[in-house]
């Protein structure tokens, strides 16, 4: 078969043009391809034989990874289609989300940190030991915390608020139910926390001063928003110059029952999506990947989410 019909059969699947465009940006693994698509590992191995086999695409090895990128020795034919593949690909509907996708797992490779606190993470339910929780965890955590202004958006009844202001300079609490605020109010009072506020409010239009607080976080609140986008803005106006974006919400999912059980407004949301609307927001610093998942059915996912004003 010539270079030229090797080519055309290579191309003539949007998939592969997907892949051609994240390799035309840069050298790649199977798997971060899997995290940027959302296609299964043989899928993406079987697409990247074939265009390998076309002379479109070489790979390499390290360690046990694979490494995937353009053909830097391709002939002028292969090379013609390479660029017609880039071009294709920017017509596709998901390109968007694989370019934003592509800048999130970039980060990613370069937090080694991050990576080594996922292995940790990933181990500490495998022994056990004696007084060994993530309860003992989060409040050993919790007190190297600084003396902050953070404000707690979509609260509900303020368990995460409470334990913030315990090391906080004040934490200002804002939920959409009356009924909620006064129970919190009065939790707080009786509790004796003289730092913590409730306010009524919406998480997209927060009630409260522009540029006035370091952290924001929005804690399994973001899937009740009418516009997501909308509440991340209402963040970032809120905010002092330097300061954080915390999201704890779920990742995408297809557990329909969650709006009728939860009120959900959303089934969560892919990592993609949660870059681009921090990007569009004016976050810098983006960081968004998965730090839990339940182990019972449907297995729902966490993903974090953090942005710097």
């Amino acid at each position: 078969m010539t270079t030229t019909l090797k080519s055309l059969r290579a191309l003539a699947d949007g998939t592969r043009l997907r892949i051609m465009a994240l390799l035309e940006r840069e050298e790649l693994s199977v798997n971060e391809l899997q995290q940027i698509t959302r296609l299964g590992q043989s899928r993406i191995s079987t697409h990247l034989g074939l265009l390998q086999d076309a002379d479109l695409v070489s790979s390499r090895r390290d360690g046990k990874r694979t490494f995937y990128k353009m053909n830097p020795e391709a002939d002028p034919t292969a090379r013609e289609f390479i660029v017609l593949a880039a071009r294709g690909a920017r017509e596709l509907p998901e390109y968007t989300a694989d370019q934003s996708n592509l800048k999130r797992v970039l980060t990613l490779r370069n937090e080694q940190a991050q990576v080594y606190f996922n292995q940790i993470a990933g181990r500490f339910d495998r022994s056990y030991g004696p007084g060994r929780s993530w309860q003992a965890f989060g409040q050993l955590l919790l007190r190297t915390m600084p003396a902050l202004v953070i404000a707690d958006l979509g609260s509900g009844e303020g368990l995460l608020s409470e334990l913030l202001a315990r090391r906080a300079k004040k934490v200002i609490a804002v939920d959409n139910s009356e009924r909620i605020v006064e129970f919190g109010e009065a939790k707080a009072k009786k509790n004796g926390i003289k730092n913590l506020e409730f306010r009524l409010g919406d998480i997209e239009t927060p009630p409260i001063t522009v540029g006035s607080v370091d952290l924001v976080v929005l804690s399994q609140a973001l899937h009740h928003a009418e516009v997501p986008l909308k509440a991340i803005q209402g963040a970032h106006r809120i905010l002092k110059p330097g300061g954080q974006l915390m999201i704890l919400d779920l990742h995408s999912h297809k557990f329909e029952q969650a709006r009728e059980l939860y009120g959900d407004r959303w089934l969560g949301f892919t990592e993609g999506e949660l870059h681009g609307w921090l990007e569009s927001a004016g976050f810098k610093s983006l960081e968004v990947c998965i730090v839990a998942e339940e182990e019972q059915p449907p297995h729902f996912q966490t993903l974090l989410a953090v942005g710097e004003r």
